[in-house]
């Protein structure tokens, strides 16, 4: 694809010697505010366990383990539900189902952003020819009323838990039985976090902070390229076009860290939008820098501030990410976590 294609490092660097830090700093802020727009959706998730949970706590837990997962990679994605679990005095069960259905809600939103950058690709920057245009179109179209649909399902899910749980339940029992045990361990854990959406109401915040967390990543992407010259002139359109197709093109890393969204960011600039490989791949890096490890002297700063030995962290991640989904295996018959514990004492 880029075959006798010399990199030009001096070019690269041009890319971050030339940024405007007025739309840098704009862009991190927006990428600090999602952070916070996942601990209002998370309250909505707890809120029948925990009426009134804190707020600075969810926020504190989202750093940590969100520094977690920069550090540690996949399986500090436990962390989270884990460090959740413990400050507000529930089950981890609980919080690994919450967990499950952002996951669920996230891929969803990425699936819709995907469909609408499809459906107005021919309206952008993007160069396309009419009869792929006309493609793309169409994947637009079916990806969008996908992600409404599964929407819709999951709001029926929420209002008849109990009848999605047996329904889920009896189709799985039609695996082989190497399997079975996993996927009754997802639906257990799929089941808690829709336990959580059983009112209209419940589900119109979800469905709502989803759309908000969503629009706060545009924003911090949209910043991100007015701060870089030659990406400036994209129109908001342009840039969630690019949020679609990234979002989508790495949809097993989210809410994770890891090198797919940078690969997929580099092929749409350079394919889609025909920058050059060193632009791209410099855009590529700020926004991991931005959107990822920008987070971790803050979670690292909050967990020297709530006593939590950091260095734990990683077994705790290792032995929950090893149990799988499972609610029963990671928490015990009182609902206690059976994992070592990481907090000198109370939180402060």
């Amino acid at each position: 694809m880029w075959s006798g294609h010399a990199f030009d490092w001096g070019k690269f660097g041009h890319t971050f010697r030339a940024l405007n830090p007025f739309w840098m700093l704009a862009a991190i802020l927006f990428a600090l505010s999602t952070y916070w727009g996942r601990a209002l959706r998370w309250r909505v998730l707890i809120r029948k366990q925990k009426p009134h949970a804190s707020l600075w706590s969810l926020f504190v837990a989202t750093a940590i383990g969100f520094t977690a997962i920069v550090v540690f990679g996949r399986p500090g994605e436990m962390i989270r539900p884990y460090l959740i679990a413990k400050k507000e005095k529930l089950p981890i069960s609980s919080q690994v189902g919450a967990w499950f259905l952002e996951r669920l809600y996230d891929l969803l939103m990425a699936l819709l952003i995907f469909g609408v950058a499809l459906m107005q690709v021919q309206s952008t920057a993007v160069e396309v020819g009419e009869a792929l245009a006309w493609v793309l179109r169409l994947g637009g179209h079916a990806a969008g009323a996908l992600a409404t649909v599964c929407i819709v399902l999951l709001a029926v899910f929420g209002l008849f838990s109990g009848w999605a749980e047996k329904r889920l339940r009896q189709a799985a029992e039609v695996l082989p039985a190497s399997v079975q045990g996993r996927v009754q361990s997802m639906v257990s854990a799929f089941v808690q976090g829709i336990q959580s959406t059983s009112s209209a109401s419940a589900i119109l915040q979800v469905v709502a902070y989803s759309v908000l967390e969503w629009l706060l990543i545009i924003g911090c992407y949209y910043c991100l390229f007015l701060a870089v010259p030659q990406t400036a002139a994209f129109t908001l359109l342009d840039v969630s076009i690019f949020v679609g197709f990234v979002a989508f093109g790495s949809v097993v890393q989210i809410p994770g860290v890891g090198g797919g969204p940078q690969i997929v960011s580099v092929i749409i600039l350079t394919q889609l939008f025909r920058l050059s490989m060193e632009v791209a791949s410099g855009v590529a890096l700020l926004l991991w820098v931005v959107t990822f490890v920008v987070i971790v002297p803050f979670g690292l700063l909050l967990a020297v501030h709530e006593g939590i030995r950091f260095t734990r962290l990683a077994g705790i991640g290792d032995e929950l990410a090893e149990e799988g989904l499972t609610a029963g295996a990671i928490a015990g018959d009182n609902g206690e976590p059976v994992v070592e514990k990481v907090v000198e004492g109370e939180p402060s």
